[in-house]
């Protein structure tokens, strides 16, 4: 949950401050506590420097004191995990003699009897870290090889870590260690760059090394070397795409690329005369998903609401019974799993600490595992048995917004390939394809109500706490929107089921606690106007999300937004644009912090 950099050149580079923070500020959003750096200087002393905030207060810190930087260099952008913030929690740690600095991502579990021994052996600690423990560790085995001191302190670790460290004994190198936390070389022309994460090293490289688990890398200005050898593989985002353009935060340009985002997801992958999807992904494992009739998917938060739709769309078009699980839950309950079940991990990062474990837990029990993930060679990508990316691009904004739709659109795409297999027909299958090709375009129509959505955020901006309803397939999207509205705004707001406020809620109800209802025009309908009608026959407001045409809504809400009209199945992807927008404006006029909410980071990569 934190971002890291390194950087090595092949020269020595005057410039690898500027390069290494342009790099982190691109990992900004997986941690904003605190941030911090190592660095040669020329006097051939390493200077470390560390700020509690933004990176802007660390390029404030570092600009006036005359260094003269060259690399290589360490860079840190934390997500306290133990300790409080504050400049001495922050990284880089560095050991007793200041000859060795860490950063480091993940947690070590066992830290404090590690601080405790070393403690004893006459180390001085000067933070309330867990990463501290393992800059002492290399001290203690530091015999002038750095990556030998590295391998034998990782022995000693329980826990994950993805880690980058340098030495002022064993210069010109950083070397590098992963284990269940994500780390990877960019391969330049003239230098390498360490990351956790691809998007800080787009501008540089497209060509990338992943490091697997328990190996360790040793980058030198002119080579680099792990312990077994590994092929670069190519990124495939656009460089534009990891930049705010004109847009005032990634949140709202994320929203804007919907359209954009989901013709990549759909290109070439609809078979409109079979009315079939073609998901060469699943190439490998289409004959054992014929066998399977079971689907336990797992995911966290946004991709949890992602899973709870998929539930509804496998039992109604692939027949095969399906049950969404938090993965954080998912390993500590007996599961019923055998040889016709199936796992599917939903991640955007595909290095959610969580989701990861439910995989490794249902692999060691002999079930076939999926993904869905939009990093090409994530973690979830190279341990799941197959998988299908989402192809939506970066996403940098914390509160997830494209990376949703995205989800939601692949498990439709899963929902046609294995209703296909079953005895979903050619024409309910041509039908499906047809609509999935309208859905760019009605996004598109949808996102016009952006005006109407800062409207109406200004009018309920007073409001601290809020309902969302919605039945069947918009039931996931009343969590979801909930889900928005509080993690960019920070007010209280419940997702629930349209039907269930009677047997609870409505006792909350009243003038001052508004509900967003989400009624389109679906087998439902009905049901969520009689829900409608019991709350404002407690005078409570009501926001309505509804298609075009609804004369009962716009008769009984105080407001509607209304979407266009496609089938059942699709309406959720359209459904959530509104509540995307409205949470968006709302979490502005309360002068948020919207991209980077607080407490919160983009890629959990801890327990």
């Amino acid at each position: 949950m934190c971002g890291i950099v390194g950087y090595i050149s092949k020269n020595g580079d005057v410039k690898s401050l500027d390069i290494g923070i342009e790099a982190l500020k691109r990992l900004e959003y997986r941690g904003y506590d605190s941030a911090g750096l190592a660095f040669w200087d020329k006097s051939r002393q390493i200077i470390c420097q560390k700020a509690v905030g933004r990176i802007s207060n660390l390029e404030k810190k570092i600009g006036g004191n005359g260094f003269s930087p060259i690399d290589p260099v360490i860079l840190h952008t934390r997500w306290a995990t133990h300790g409080n913030v504050c400049e001495a929690n922050a990284h880089p740690h560095s050991d007793c003699t200041g000859n060795i600095f860490v950063v480091h991502n993940g947690i070590i579990e066992n830290y404090l009897s590690l601080k405790e021994q070393l403690s004893r052996e006459g180390h001085r600690f000067s933070s309330a870290t867990d990463t501290e423990v393992i800059a002492h560790l290399i001290e203690k085995f530091f015999d002038g090889n750095l990556e030998e001191a590295l391998r034998k302190s990782l022995c000693y670790l329980s826990g994950t870590y993805g880690i980058a460290v340098i030495s002022s004994h064993d210069p010109n190198k950083i070397v590098a260690a992963r284990l269940s936390s994500p780390l990877l070389i960019g391969l330049a022309d003239d230098h390498f760059l360490v990351a956790s994460d691809a998007s800080a090293i787009i501008a540089h490289t497209r060509k990338v090394v992943y490091l697997d688990d328990g190996e360790i890398a040793v980058i030198n200005r002119d080579n680099f070397t792990i312990i077994r050898e590994k092929k670069a593989e190519e990124l495939d985002w656009p460089e534009d795409q990891c930049g705010m353009e004109s847009y005032p935060h990634y949140m709202l340009k994320e929203i804007m690329e919907q359209p954009a985002s989901i013709e990549q997801n759909l290109k070439g992958r609809l078979v409109s005369e079979e009315g079939n999807a073609k998901l060469g992904g699943l190439d490998t494992v289409a004959e054992r998903l014929r066998q399977i009739d079971k689907i336990y998917i797992v995911g966290c938060g946004t991709a949890r609401h992602a899973g709870l739709l998929g539930e509804y769309m496998l039992e109604e078009y692939a027949g095969i019974r399906t049950k969404a699980e938090a993965a954080s839950e998912f390993r500590y309950r007996k599961a019923l799993l055998d040889g016709t079940t199936a796992l599917l991990a939903i991640s955007q990062s595909g290095e959610t600490a969580d989701t990861l474990a439910a995989i490794r837990d249902a692999k060691k029990r002999g079930v076939l595992t999926l993904g869905i993930t939009n990093v090409v060679g994530s973690t979830q990508a190279r341990e799941t048995d197959a998988g299908i990316y989402t192809r939506c691009g970066p996403e940098i904004g914390v509160a997830s917004t494209k990376a949703f739709t995205s989800q939601v659109v692949t498990l439709v795409l899963f929902s046609l390939f294995l209703g296909r297999q079953r005895h979903l027909t050619v024409t309910t299958g041509q039908r499906i394809v047809k609509d999935l090709l309208r859905l760019p375009e009605l996004i598109r129509q949808t996102l016009q109500c952006d005006a109407q959505m800062k409207q109406l955020a200004e009018k309920y901006q007073l409001y601290d706490n809020f309902l969302y309803l919605g039945r069947k397939y918009n039931y996931p999207i009343a969590r979801e929107g909930a889900h928005k509205i509080k993690e960019t705004a920070y007010v209280h707001a419940e997702g629930c089921r349209g039907g269930e406020p009677k047997h609870c809620e409505l006792a909350l109800i009243s003038e001052r606690f508004p509900s967003i209802c989400i009624v389109p025009a679906d087998s439902v309908y009905d049901k969520m106007v009689s829900n409608i009608q019991e709350i404002k026959a407690r005078k409570g407001p009501v926001l309505a999300v509804s298609t075009e045409g609804s004369r009962e809504v716009k008769n009984l809400a105080d407001d509607v937004v209304y979407i266009p009209q496609t089938m059942e199945l699709l309406t959720p992807i359209i459904s959530i644009i509104p509540l995307q927008l409205f949470a968006y404006h709302f979490a502005v006029l309360r002068g948020c912090d919207i991209d980077k909410p607080r407490n919160l980071a983009k890629s959990v990569t801890v327990e």
